[in-house]
């Protein structure tokens, strides 16, 4: 008798103590965060060159953004505007143009590409020139930074 009141208080002390969670489902997909699109950052923005390892700018130019892909466009002072080619994917904008004669080397074509994200309210990354010379320094790549007009 001891023995089944013994079995019988240790079954109840087990009913009122807490229940155990079910098990997270873990089949489902984790949502992926948003991506950015083109119209995100459609507008004017100035940007600025640097190299990699300085905070020294070498250049500037104004960067034409639009929903429209083929609107994109970077304007150098006192030059025409060259076509750029953005794609959104994820949280870049993926961007590419030229050939187009350089505004670093005078009389050099040169053809990059490079990868924007919007942090902070300004667009930042990486650009890789790709120079039409047969030297060493065929290729340079570089740090932008560009802010929104207003």
């Amino acid at each position: 008798m001891r023995r089944l009141s013994l079995i019988a208080a240790v079954a109840a002390l087990a009913a009122c103590g807490p229940k155990e969670e079910p098990a997270a489902d873990t089949s489902a997909a984790a949502t992926p965060p948003p991506g950015i699109s083109l119209s995100d950052v459609a507008g004017s923005w100035t940007a600025r060159v640097m190299r990699q390892d300085s905070d020294s700018v070498i250049l500037t130019y104004e960067l034409t953004a639009s929903a429209d892909p083929t609107a994109w466009t970077i304007t150098f002072p006192n030059r025409p505007p060259v076509a750029m080619r953005p794609m959104a994917d994820g949280d870049s904008i993926i961007i590419s143009a030229g050939p187009y004669e350089s505004a670093l080397r005078k009389g050099v074509q040169v053809s990059t590409n490079g990868v924007l994200r919007l942090v902070n309210g300004e667009l930042v990354g990486t650009t890789t020139a790709h120079y039409s010379v047969k030297t060493a320094d065929s290729v340079a790549t570089f740090r932008t930074v560009a802010t929104k007009k207003m």
